[in-house]
């Protein structure tokens, strides 16, 4: 066993983490093709978790553990969670170890995956032990142990999602982003934030303006947007930590703010020379240098991973489409050639695609493109406007905006296009979501 401490909250808590199987052996699983469109679900069971002594109130949290353990891997949209109800298995009479397990139990109503655990509370502090097992192998493929308060609990959650689908795919998913998003439910367009799977919702400006364009930075501590709050329209630069706040201070359009990757830096949209182009920006807002000069404007950049290449909206072939450029030689192609107006382009995290808007038919559509402009593929169809698009810091998910409801609401679908369903409820309409890298606790 290996036992390591980290931090989940701002205070400190000791988090007990025990490798019940070797490293080694678990990075020689794979049970997803990541590169198939077709992936199959596999079956998963995750039976009501176990109270490991007599103390009455474990029971309500090995329950509510099991539930939002549930409820965070079926939304990563690799599982097919199988219903409690089909179980051959009383959580009262059957262990959580491997020793204890019957396995033919659960391939016997088609778990290919199971995960047990068990809860234990003393005092205020919460212990949670867990196990992912391949049923058909009777085998673990991981298991942790969890040490914390009681109200610490979603993100031991989190943090177990992340091992797990870390063993499963070789990647640790989404587990510990945000959403940044535009709201009207105050009567003002303002700057909300929310967990991964739209849950702990909180606004973030309080302008009584309109308020639009969020962007993270890399390490998820900045926030930049833009508001007409003070007059014309400024690009504001946020330190979530802090509070500290900036604005750009040039005359003329400011819009579009996009982070370069792993550098206080970021690119926006000014027309303070004449003409609506692309510049680089400090993180605090100062010019650096120019990074397009053409006739037509040029707008909404998104950079590649490695902040060696920008793609960009231009005008300079009479209608809206993207390119790329290279920082370093200068070089421009175009990358769209299909369609006669498209935008909001988003660089994927693993580089290799770019999620876009294109207008067709009088209808607004997510597709996504190869980086040298080969096969361009519509996600979304017949669902009204659908724009936005953003990549969860994995590459697994896009989020979108869509007014298919009638009011534009948030959406996430598989970078495929499946499983399309709505992130979260509330007033008011909901605009630009962006995602943001995964922002460790």
């Amino acid at each position: 066993m290996i036992k390591k401490t980290i931090r989940i909250s701002a205070m400190l808590i000791l988090i007990l983490v025990l490798n019940l199987m070797p490293h080694a052996l678990v990075a020689e699983i794979k049970y997803f093709d990541l590169t198939n469109p077709f992936l199959r679900k596999i079956p998963m069971a995750i039976p009501v978790f176990q109270g490991l002594t007599s103390n009455p109130v474990e029971r309500g949290q090995a329950v509510a553990f099991a539930n939002a353990l549930q409820e965070m891997l079926d939304f990563s949209g690799y599982f097919k969670m199988l219903d409690r109800e089909s179980f051959l298995y009383d959580p009262k009479l059957s262990g959580i170890t491997r020793a204890t397990l019957n396995f033919q139990n659960w391939t016997a109503v088609g778990a290919e995956l199971l995960i047990t655990g068990g809860v234990q509370i003393e005092g205020n502090s919460l212990v949670a032990e867990l196990r992912l097992f391949d049923t058909f192998k009777s085998e673990l493929i991981i298991g942790k142990r969890y040490r914390g308060k009681i109200e610490d609990q979603r993100a031991m959650v989190k943090r177990y999602c992340s091992e797990v689908l870390l063993a499963l795919t070789g990647r640790t998913g989404f587990f510990d982003s945000q959403f940044a998003f535009v709201s009207n439910g105050s009567g003002h367009k303002e700057i909300y934030q929310c967990d991964f799977d739209g849950k702990n919702i909180r606004q973030i400006t309080k302008y009584r303006s309109i308020t639009s364009f969020p962007a993270w930075s890399s390490n998820g501590r900045y926030l930049a947007y833009t508001s007409f709050v003070k007059g014309p329209v400024q690009i504001f630069i946020r330190d979530l930590k802090t509070g500290v706040e900036n604005n750009v201070r040039y005359k003329g359009v400011q819009i579009a703010p996009s982070w370069v990757p792993n550098r206080f830096e970021l690119s926006a949209t000014l027309s303070h020379g004449g003409d609506q182009e692309i510049y680089l920006l400090t993180g605090k807002g100062k010019m650096i240098k120019r990074l397009t000069n053409s006739r037509g404007i040029d707008v909404d950049s998104s950079w590649s991973p490695d902040g060696k290449r920008v793609a960009f909206v231009s005008k300079r072939s009479g209608m809206p489409q993207i390119y790329i450029k290279e920082i370093n030689t200068g070089r421009v192609q175009r990358l769209t050639f299909e369609g006669r107006y498209n935008t909001q382009p988003s660089w994927s995290p693993r580089g290799n695609m770019i999620a876009y808007t294109s207008m067709a038919n009088g209808e607004i559509n997510v597709f996504v493109i190869d980086v040298e402009g080969q096969n361009p593929i519509q996600l979304t169809y017949n669902q009204r406007d659908n724009e936005a698009p953003t990549w969860s810091p994995d590459g697994s998910l896009i989020a979108f905006s869509s007014t298919r409801e009638g009011k534009s609401r948030i959406y996430v679908m598989t970078a495929f296009g499946t499983d399309q369903r709505r992130l979260l409820s509330m007033p008011g309409e909901q605009f630009h979501p962006k995602w943001s890298p995964n922002i460790p606790q």
